[in-house]
Parts: structure tokens; C-alpha cells; sequence
């Protein structure tokens, strides 16, 4: 029988230990004022500020569309033509014409993109038909309180889970039972990929982790390379769970989460997919387990065995593809669901 040596444990100990320093510092580091100008990755996208919404009663072939999103000074054009093609959504008609917004069923508005005095907000009288959709991508740690637009939306889509849309990849039930799961090659046995500025906050952390793994080269790749991958969350809210999380599940590699609690993952996924730190007295006890499981191959298989039933999708690291699963559903969510609502307190649902 082989013992894990103590130089290996160390080091895994030394990664741990490490990890937890930075989300720490990262959730709760205030940046001190700076008369320098912010990284050009970290300001805040512009994303068309709205998108607007056509239902369709007939399948129809939209005519060529693009919406613009500001990154680098340069425009990015977003794809609006991605429903039909990858997610087979063909009941409604994405456009950024704003001269149509009389017509239009709904308007997709990102709340990081709204100006502190509502000022780039539609001004026209909102027809009766229409619905507004508040798209919110941050936890309440990282989002920008904005006065004035508590009462203003008819639709959340969000990452919450009692969101009216779903900002998330789900994990789907397999209509026939897969027992031929191939565990990619593992040549490392713990990854992490963060960003190196940690003296930024937070938010601007996140938004620079979504833009860094959309430059690596193979991004699935390199993580299905690894057995295991520190999931760590920059901040702990209810349901906030990101790609952090799903790109290591779905591309066969063991997530270690540090983010919320494990009944809350077990809303989304099966509860033997993961590693939580939670799980653990200290790092040294998760070391210890690691370097066990890595020795045991049966044991570590046991962490696949809810891919015979179900399957997890790959999220798209395509810049004009950033937000199109969860615009997507919003559309289908519009084509089926005509009750007209209004959220009569966009904060208290949030952050209550």
C-alpha cells in the first residue's frame, strides 16, 4: 500500500491554503481610489443597453441582425441569429432596431449596462402588450444599486432559481441510460485558473476570469487535463453558481466548490458530482482526501456515476455568444408565457 508523501501533501495543502486567501481577499478587499485608468477588460460592457423581442406565431426566418457590445473601444458584434442553430428556438424574432419599440413583445435590458440616471432607458410609452426583462448577471455583493428601477420590469433573468427565466446551463435527464463515459486523459491532478490582478474587486474579478478563459487556448481541454478544479464562487449568495462551476462538471473533471451551501448545489445538480470544502474540517483533511482519491480509481469514478443518467452541456467562451442561452430563453419564455406581471420590488426579491 502506497502513502501519499508529505511533500505532496504539502503542496495540495500549499494550493488549498492559497486558493482561500484570494477568494477572501476577494470578497472582501476594498480597493483604495486610483486616478488610473481601469484595465480595459474590467469596464463595465455596454451591451446594446436593450434588445428587443419579436414573438412570432409562425416559424420565420429572421433577416440578418446584429446587436453591439463595446469591448476594447471596438464593437463586438453579438449574434441575434443563435436561437434557431443552437437551441432550436425559432418562435421569435431578436432585433436591435430601435425605431421598431412600439412593436416589438419584449425588451431585454442588462442591468450593468443602465446609466446611474436612467437616462439610456426607452422613453417612449411602454405599450400594453409589451414586457421588460431585467437581466443581472452579478450576486448582490457585486451589483451597482440603481434608483429608480425597483418597479420597472415585468421579467427577471437571472441566475436565481426562483428567477422568472434561468440564467444557467442545466444539467439534462439522458432519454437513454450512457454507460459508455470515457474519464478524459488526467495529466494534472488539482488546476485553478484566476486572474492575477487580484487588487480589483469583486465584480471586476469576475468579469475579468469570463474574459481571460475566452483567450486560453483549449479552454475544456486544458481543464478536462485535470482530476480536480477549484470552483471557488468570488462571493456566497443563494444559487450563485457560475461557469466556474460548470465547465470543469461538463468537461469530466471533479469541481471542488467553495461558494453555497451543498443542498444548495444538489437544486441543480446530483450531489455526487462535486467536492465541498464544506465537507472538511480544514484544507489539510481536503489535502489528505484528494491525494486518497487520486490513488483509488473506483472510488474516483464514483464521482461520474450520474452521467449515465444525465449530461451537462459545455458553455460558450464565444464573445458574441457570451449571453445567447440565456437571451434565447427569454425569447422562448415570451413565445409561451403571455400573463402579464410587473415585479413590484426588484430589490427586495434580490437582495431580501
Amino acid at each position: 500500500r502506497s502513502y501519499p508523501t508529505v511533500h505532496a501533501k504539502c503542496c495540495i495543502l500549499c494550493v488549498l491554503m492559497l486558493a482561500g486567501f484570494v477568494v477572501l481577499f476577494l470578497m472582501y478587499y476594498k480597493s483604495l481610489p486610483s486616478h488610473k485608468c481601469p484595465h480595459p477588460l474590467l469596464q463595465p460592457k455596454q451591451w446594446g443597453k436593450w434588445v428587443e423581442f419579436h414573438s412570432t406565431a409562425k416559424v420565420k426566418k429572421a433577416a440578418n441582425s446584429t446587436a453591439m457590445t463595446q469591448k476594447k473601444n471596438k464593437p463586438v458584434m453579438f449574434d441575434l441569429q443563435g436561437c434557431d442553430p443552437l437551441f432550436g428556438i425559432d418562435s421569435c424574432h431578436l432585433t436591435d432596431d430601435r425605431s421598431l419599440y412600439s412593436s416589438v413583445h419584449g425588451v431585454l435590458i442588462f442591468h450593468r449596462g443602465i446609466n446611474d440616471d436612467l437616462s439610456n432607458l426607452p422613453t417612449s410609452a411602454r405599450p400594453r402588450f409589451q414586457r421588460w426583462i431585467w437581466l443581472n448577471t452579478d450576486s448582490p455583493s457585486n451589483m451597482r444599486r440603481i434608483e429608480g428601477i425597483q418597479g420597472l420590469f415585468n421579467l427577471t433573468l437571472s441566475y436565481r432559481k426562483d428567477a422568472d427565466i434561468q440564467l444557467r446551463w442545466p444539467v439534462s435527464f439522458n432519454k437513454k441510460t450512457d454507460k459508455d463515459f470515457v474519464l478524459p486523459k488526467k495529466e494534472r491532478l488539482l488546476c485553478w485558473i484566476v486572474d492575477s490582478n487580484v487588487s480589483t474587486e469583486s465584480r471586476e474579478s469576475s468579469n475579468y476570469y469570463r474574459e481571460l478563459v475566452k483567450h486560453i487556448k483549449d479552454y475544456f481541454l486544458t481543464i478536462s487535463s485535470c482530476k480536480f478544479y477549484l470552483s471557488f464562487e468570488n462571493s456566497i449568495h443563494r444559487d450563485y453558481i457560475t461557469e466556474a462551476f460548470n465547465g470543469p462538471l461538463a468537461a469530466g473533471t471533479v469541481p471542488i466548490v467553495l461558494g453555497p451551501t451543498r443542498l444548495n448545489y444538489e437544486d441543480f445538480v446530483s450531489g455526487t458530482s462535486f467536492i465541498h470544502v464544506n465537507d472538511f474540517s480544514a484544507p489539510v483533511k481536503l489535502a489528505e482526501f484528494l491525494l486518497k482519491l487520486d490513488k483509488d480509481y473506483f472510488s474516483n469514478m464514483r464521482y461520474f456515476d450520474w452521467r449515465q443518467f444525465y449530461n451537462t452541456r459545455p458553455h460558450l467562451t464565444e464573445e458574441n455568444y457570451e449571453f445567447v442561452h440565456g437571451v434565447c430563453q427569454a425569447c422562448h419564455y415570451l413565445s409561451i408565457n403571455k400573463v402579464y406581471r410587473v415585479v413590484p420590488d426588484l430589490y427586495k426579491w434580490f437582495f431580501g
